[in-house]
Order: C-alpha cells, then sequence, then structure tokens
C-alpha cells in the first residue's frame, strides 16, 4: 500500500529532478499596483517587484502555418517559460527573464498549465504597461 506520504516524497523528488535538469534562467517578475501615499492620499500606479531571481527556462517553439498568403508562409513563435507550480503570475504582469546570456521581457498570455514538477505558462513580448 502506497502512502500519501511516499507519494509527496516522490512528487517532491521528481520536482528536484526536474528543477535540476531544466532551470537555466532567472526571471523577475513585477507587477503595476495602485499605491497610495499616506501623506497626500493620492492613489498612483507604481512597478511593484513581486520576486526577483526565481530559477525557471524559456523555450522557444517555432510553427509555420500549412496556409500560405502570398508567396511566403506565416511563421510563427511560441515562447513558453517552464518555472515552479506554486509560483503564482498573475496575467499583465511584466517578467523578465535572463537565460543564456540574453534579457526579454514578456507579459503572461493565458492559463498555466500547472503540473507536479512544473508549471508552463505561454508568453507574449513585453509592449507596455496596459
Amino acid at each position: 500500500m502506497v502512502t500519501s506520504n511516499a507519494v509527496q516524497k516522490a512528487r517532491a523528488r521528481a520536482r528536484a529532478a526536474f528543477e535540476a535538469a531544466h532551470y537555466d534562467g532567472l526571471c523577475t517578475v513585477t507587477e503595476r499596483q495602485e499605491v497610495t501615499d499616506e501623506r497626500s492620499h493620492l492613489t498612483t500606479h507604481n512597478d511593484v517587484v513581486v520576486f526577483q531571481d526565481q530559477a525557471c527556462h524559456l523555450s522557444f517553439e517555432t510553427i509555420t502555418a500549412a496556409n500560405q498568403s502570398g508567396s511566403a508562409a506565416e511563421i510563427t513563435q511560441i515562447t513558453k517559460l517552464f518555472i515552479a507550480p506554486d509560483v503564482t503570475i498573475k496575467p499583465g504582469s511584466k517578467i523578465t527573464v535572463v537565460q543564456s546570456g540574453t534579457t526579454g521581457d514578456y507579459t503572461h498570455s493565458g492559463v498555466p498549465a500547472v503540473y507536479d514538477t512544473h508549471q508552463e505558462i505561454i508568453l507574449e513580448l513585453f509592449e507596455r504597461w496596459s
């Protein structure tokens, strides 16, 4: 009989193995939050770092569309962030990833796929705060 404690230990080992094998980047997540000045009572929007230097991995997938427009095939790149399953990134957050000597700014663009070992979040290039 397998106990829930044994299952939890197996999941923890699987997560540690996944992180050791895959995570080669670091990310910082910044949210645009309302901040009220205590003295003036004015509310402004400020950039607030939610977490910094979180281990992660960016994956890039290029997809060529079957339908060609004109003479060239349409090419789409999908950017996927792999990160710990217990990290919460709100939609619209700015995600700055440093990986392989390159820094990129992205934003969350969908519901993450959450697994025992990691979660996968589809990203878009960050252009500006909405």
